[in-house]
């Protein structure tokens, strides 16, 4: 057999890949490198800069989106592995909005980006798009019932500040905003409960 020798050794040719990936509502395609990460396709490829590269480990949760509707760590995830997903950033929560007459009038906030205004949870702001991006899944998880390493007994979960505090465990803060956010995420709970109860009162 023969060797490669020093001179071959840890050469490798990249290989590309065409995939096509749902950013924010907007159908993307571009052709990467099979090692990519997802926060590299989304930050150098397309521009969307909401998800931050803090650690690139997958231990600050700064690169937080959502794909399929679930949380994943971007810095953590290869790009290639998105082709058909749906990938979800801050930047991507905000609706449409417009006035009476049809006519467009910017965008609105998420409530769980209106709460961490109103509530002040945030500081520098660094790792505020993962912190928003992170609460919204954690609360659809929490809606669905599925229980934290907290969570007490085999029924329905309650939002109180230990539950909140470790489904937003992944997600550091260096500002140490805790407290804050734990009050943002509590409030945009309760702020979605109320529009179900609107919305249901409505349809009844």
């Amino acid at each position: 057999m023969r060797s490669m020798g020093v001179a071959g050794a840890g050469k490798s040719r990249a290989v590309k890949r065409e995939i096509t990936v749902r950013v924010d509502g907007i159908p993307r395609r571009l052709s990467i490198d099979t090692r990519m990460t997802l926060l590299d396709a989304l930050r150098e490829r397309l521009g969307v800069t909401s998800p931050k590269k803090g650690c690139d480990h997958g231990q600050c949760g700064a690169c937080t989106v959502l794909s399929g509707g679930r949380r994943v760590l971007s810095c953590l995830t290869l790009a290639v592995t998105q082709d058909g997903a749906e990938v979800v950033t801050a930047e991507g929560l905000t609706a449409e909005a417009a006035t009476p007459d049809g006519r467009h009038a910017g965008r609105d906030l998420h409530p769980v980006q209106r709460a961490f205004i109103d509530c002040d949870a945030l500081q520098c702001g660094y790792c505020t798009p993962g912190q928003v991006v992170s609460a919204v899944g954690a609360l659809d998880e929490f809606e669905k019932g599925w229980p934290s390493a907290v969570t007490k007994g085999l029924g329905a979960p309650r939002l109180d500040r230990a539950e909140v505090a470790e489904r937003m465990s992944g997600n550091l803060c260096r500002c140490a905003a805790y407290v804050n956010i734990v009050t943002a995420v509590q409030q945009a709970a309760g702020a979605a409960a109320a529009q179900r109860t609107a919305e249901t009162e409505v349809a009844g």
